[in-house]
């Protein structure tokens, strides 16, 4: 594992990762300013020689290079940009998501709401109000990390997942908010359903959200 300290922003770890790849990432909750600073970086490393890949997370970034690059020579390249550069902006597109709260669609939402001593109304009013932003896509195609959930909303991830959640499930897992792009396994909080398509291959651009862009849940039904 290579690491420089980094004085005047969030210290980053750069780790090998395999031999062709390299993770840059730093801890701590989630923050806006850091996310931007990533954004940042991931827009300058599309030019950079020998990389072939960018892959954005949550306060980290996956670079993939050509296999005859040298990484340590391009971790301590990284590290350099990571002090030089600023804060990015988002794209910023707003993105409305109405949302079924409850019912067959959203079956944790009686018993998040108990855990935290709140009643359904205040689950969804606090779910409802913010606008988020989308930090990045990950787990699966145009899956939103989405970043401005209301602290009194976040609830660890099951202990055990559901081997399938339906595409359009809305859910809660740690302190960020989720749209289930594509019917998969997950162990995040279903507290609702949207019939918004987050990633479909017939439009021009598959992914509905990307980095930067915001969204606002709309309150379209309620059931308990």
């Amino acid at each position: 594992m290579l690491r420089k300290p980094d004085m005047t922003k969030p210290p980053v770890l750069i780790s090998e990762m395999g031999e062709s790849a390299l993770l840059i990432q730093s801890e701590g909750p989630m923050s806006l300013d850091v996310q931007r600073l990533y954004w940042a970086l991931d827009r300058v490393c599309h030019d950079l020689p020998g990389v072939t890949e960018t892959v954005l997370g949550v306060h980290s970034l996956l670079l993939r290079f050509d296999p005859q690059a040298e990484l340590a020579d391009a971790a301590a390249h990284l590290q350099d940009l990571w002090q030089e550069i600023g804060p990015a902006e988002g794209r910023g597109r707003l993105v409305e998501v109405p949302v079924h709260y409850g019912g067959a669609g959203g079956e944790d939402l009686q018993e998040l709401a108990a855990s935290h001593g709140l009643s359904v109304g205040e689950v969804v009013e606090l779910h409802s109000a913010p606008t988020y932003i989308v930090f990045a896509l990950g787990s699966q195609p145009g899956f939103p990390y989405l970043g401005g959930l209301d602290p009194r909303l976040v609830t660890a991830r099951r202990a055990s997942p559901r081997q399938r959640v339906e595409e359009g499930s809305v859910v809660i897992g740690g302190e960020q908010a989720g749209v289930i792009a594509r019917t998969s396994p997950s162990g995040w909080h279903i507290i609702g359903a949207t019939r918004v398509r987050l990633f479909d291959l017939d439009r021009e651009e598959p992914a509905l959200l990307q980095p930067g862009d915001q969204l606002r849940f709309s309150v379209e039904k309620v059931s308990e």
